[in-house]
């Protein structure tokens, strides 16, 4: 295991990895003919990636890019997205990955607001990139990749407009900034540093008992995408400290799931509750009997599919607790792990827990409340995230008496163990996506026909939750389905498209208290169901990536 200090940077670490693991696999894709790009997988080894994040490297020096820089990627979940990423960060540069889902609206705040000094895009994407800066106020380089050979084909860079920073890179450097929905709106720039992330890695790899990694020998297959923390830090630099290789499927793709795990001869995968229940309902295949899978990790089994799962395809599904800005994860490891429950585990050394009251006060055992968590009393903020971009109120109020507000509710046994109850407040949690209520919300009240709305959460047997809008028009606009199919393209234009609005309601009031805040909880009656509501339309089969 490469050794890791409170001083060491991810592009000392990478160094160590490629001089112990030389000639293991650091990346890997597994072959799929209907991909358009490695067809038939790629294997890319320590020293091979050692060389080409080297070479990456050379190119941006030589360009002007530097300690202090901002580069925003738009690789998708290709291998090129963590060699890129690894030269950066070698160079003191950090890194902006760009959902592949954004549209022009949201590129445009990501730009914006995160200054970046450079965008390197797959050719594919090099339209939407451009149509983006005719909106924006910051107007960085832009440089594309052709297709097929995107890991060689960067030769060269434009100038950078600014000098790099003077000094050396150090465990406080940025090395990303993943945008994260918040509550009030616009995504927040989660800042993370090389500590953090090496950390990250550190904690995962450390794990005992279910979730205890071997030295050079794990494979860990992982469909989620690389503009999230989970594939791109917590399991990646996991696999990169262990000496071990990163699978990377470009999307979870259920018909496809088990000969992919198979044939990469991955020992672990990461899930999301919604990938149980498509994979339960796949046919048997002689695939899924095939694999060499030790354990999943993940979150958000739905209890009466744990077992089943795990009685069908032979491995346990480890649950586990985690978000952006903390970077560490809470998991149920142990032997005696409560299979069929929300339980996901107890707070330790690294990762104390304290469940409160809306006041901050603690709550008895057998209590909801939030979950707060630090380090330690002495160094609470500890490897956790930097700061929200810009925004020090944010990050100041999610300290509030020296504890991160996480905004999850929780149920904390006596002896310790934590059970998940309920979401954060107006967030809507699809297919593994945070979705603001509040962002939906607002690009709804741009359109003209719109004269009220409030979005919440509908419960989903399949993506575990789906938008539902409440939208009162303006007078005269009549509530049909015309107006219904004008409002739902109106936001395929404007937002990612899982945030679209699945379900859709129109109504003549929205509830709201004497000083016109909304009261979402009363557009239900007690125990009704989201979907029940009379004249509710379902335009879920409608959402489509773009």
């Amino acid at each position: 295991m490469i050794t890791v200090t409170d001083d060491t940077t991810i592009g000392e670490a990478l160094q160590a990895a490629v001089e112990r693991y030389a000639d293991n696999s650091l990346l890997a894709v597994p072959a799929n003919p209907q991909r358009g790009y490695a067809q038939q997988g790629v294997e890319i080894s320590y020293r091979d990636a050692g060389r080409q994040i080297a070479e990456l490297a050379r190119v941006y020096a030589d360009a002007g890019y530097g300690l202090g820089h901002r580069v925003a990627l738009l690789l998708e979940s290709r291998p090129e997205h963590m060699l890129h990423k690894l030269a950066l960060n070698t160079l003191g540069i950090c890194c902006v990955p760009i959902n592949p889902d954004y549209r022009r609206r949201e590129l445009n705040y990501l730009i914006d607001h995160s200054k970046a000094d450079l965008v390197v895009c797959l050719a594919s994407r090099l339209a939407s990139i451009r149509e983006s800066l005719e909106d924006t106020a910051h107007q960085p380089a832009v440089v594309a990749l052709d297709e097929q050979r995107a890991a060689g084909s960067l030769t060269s860079l434009p100038k950078a407009a600014r000098a790099a920073q003077a000094g050396a890179v150090n465990a406080d450097t940025p090395a990303s900034i993943l945008y994260t929905s918040g509550t009030t709106g616009q995504p927040k720039g989660c800042v993370l540093s090389h500590a953090y992330e090496l950390a990250a890695g550190k904690w995962y790899a450390s794990q005992p008992g279910f979730v205890s990694i071997q030295e050079g020998r794990e494979r860990l297959f992982n469909p989620l995408p690389l503009f999230h923390v989970n594939a791109s830090i917590l399991s990646f630099y996991c696999m990169l400290l262990s000496g071990g290789c990163q699978v990377q499927t470009d999307r979870f793709q259920p018909s496809r799931w088990w000969e992919e795990v198979a044939s990469s001869r991955a020992t672990i995968v990461h899930y999301l509750g919604v990938i149980i229940p498509l994979l339960l309902k796949q046919p048997a295949s002689p695939w899924e009997t095939q694999h060499v899978v030790r354990f999943g990790y993940g979150a958000g089994v739905e209890p009466q599919l744990h077992a089943v799962f795990e009685q069908r395809f032979g491995f346990p599904l480890i649950e586990l607790w985690g978000m952006t800005e903390v970077v560490r994860t809470i998991s149920d490891y142990t032997s005696d792990r409560q299979v069929g429950t929300r339980s996901f585990g107890r707070g330790m050394p690294g990762l104390e827990v304290r469940v409160a009251d809306e006041y901050g006060e603690s709550v008895p055992s057998g209590t909801p409340g939030e979950m707060l968590v630090r380090y330690s009393a002495e160094t609470p903020r500890k490897h956790f995230f930097s700061e929200y971009l810009d925004d020090p109120v944010a990050t100041e109020k999610a300290w509030s008496g020296g504890w991160f507000h996480t905004g999850d509710v929780v149920v904390q046994d006596p002896d310790g163990l934590l059970h998940f109850m309920d979401r954060r407040k107006n967030i809507i949690r699809r297919s593994g996506e945070n979705i603001a209520a509040a962002e939906v919300e607002a690009i709804l009240l741009t359109h003209p026909k719109v004269q009220g709305v409030a979005v919440m959460a509908a419960p989903d047997a399949i993506r575990e939750e789906e938008v539902l809008a409440s939208i009162v028009l303006v007078p005269g606009v009549p509530a049909d389905d015309a107006i219904c199919s004008e409002l739902f393209d109106f936001c395929q234009k404007e937002m990612a498209y899982y945030k679209v609005p699945g379900w859709w309601w129109f109504t003549d009031e929205i509830p709201t208290t004497g000083t016109q805040k909304i009261q979402k909880h009363r557009i239900l009656a007690a125990g009704q169901e989201p979907t029940a509501l009379a004249g509710i339309r379902d335009l879920r089969t409608r959402k489509k990536r773009g």
